[in-house]
């Protein structure tokens, strides 16, 4: 009795809040720490994580432009100091400088393009001769590759349905690419070869399934987009060259042509009439 006294005046532990279930094995987070927890999601991301952001931001935009960038570039486009970026530029060129990379970022006519390092190029000019050339088709190709591509399986008549023209020529060119291959026969009268995309078309075209193709919708509404930049351009770069001024005519020379102009009537009626 007394073993049972004494336990009964121990302290109560604070209270607790958890939703884990007691049979779980994991600690119930106390009223503090949830409180600490909720204040740091809702806090905006520090100066660190903002930094990072914007040098891989910079470092993306050098990446993909073919021509150097210069400092003043970047700063409009990502709306920065200009000392700012310039330190970031700075840190990118430190970073691509250990022996461990295989590119660079240098300042070229002043601005700042990634490259492959000049010790590299002979090993990067062997390995890129032994590379596949790259893909290139004829637009009667890509038709009928679209074709296949959203009717698949199909027949080569049916291809020929859709497009309007014979094409054994242009299948064969697709078969050799490896870009489609035979899926079977058709069970109809004569039973003509089905054709499919391969895996080899998914790589060409960077797709991770034929599910990424766009719909036809979004075909329409880019071709709209396509063929409204087209006209625009077209205006904008439309020059008309300026129409000269016609000259006047001396008195005597109108005169000389109108009495030209009335012999050759004149003989003209009378050759008729003749």
């Amino acid at each position: 009795m007394q073993e049972v006294e004494e336990q009964s005046e121990t302290p109560l532990e604070p209270e607790i809040v958890s939703d884990v279930e007691p049979s779980s094995g994991l600690e119930p987070a106390s009223r503090e720490e949830v409180v600490l927890i909720a204040e740091a999601m809702t806090q905006p991301p520090s100066a660190e994580d903002d930094s990072a952001a914007l040098k891989a931001v910079i470092e993306a935009a050098i990446y993909i432009t073919d021509e150097p960038l210069s400092p003043e570039q970047i700063a409009a486009a990502v709306e920065q100091p200009l000392d700012r970026v310039k330190q970031v530029l700075s840190d990118l060129v430190a970073d691509y400088a250990v022996p461990s990379r295989g590119l660079s970022v240098r300042e070229l006519a002043g601005g700042y393009k990634m490259a492959t390092k000049p010790e590299y190029h002979e090993s990067i000019r062997s390995f890129v001769k032994k590379l596949q050339p790259p893909l290139k088709l004829s637009l009667p190709a890509l038709e009928t590759l679209a074709v296949i591509a959203y009717k698949q399986p199909i027949t080569a008549p049916e291809i020929m349905e859709v497009r309007g023209v014979q094409g054994a020529g242009v299948l064969k060119t697709l078969l050799d690419r490896k870009l489609i291959a035979a899926a079977g026969r058709k069970n109809v009268l004569g039973k003509p070869i089905l054709y499919k995309t391969t895996r080899e078309f998914l790589i060409q075209f960077g797709l991770s399934s034929l599910a990424e193709l766009p719909t036809l919708k979004e075909f329409e509404e880019l071709g709209r987009i396509a063929m409204s930049d087209g006209e625009e351009n077209a205006v904008a770069g439309e020059e008309f060259p300026p129409v000269p001024a016609a000259e006047p005519t001396p008195p005597q020379l109108e005169a000389s042509q109108t009495k030209e102009a009335n012999e050759t009537e004149g003989a003209n009626d009378s050759h008729i009439n003749g």
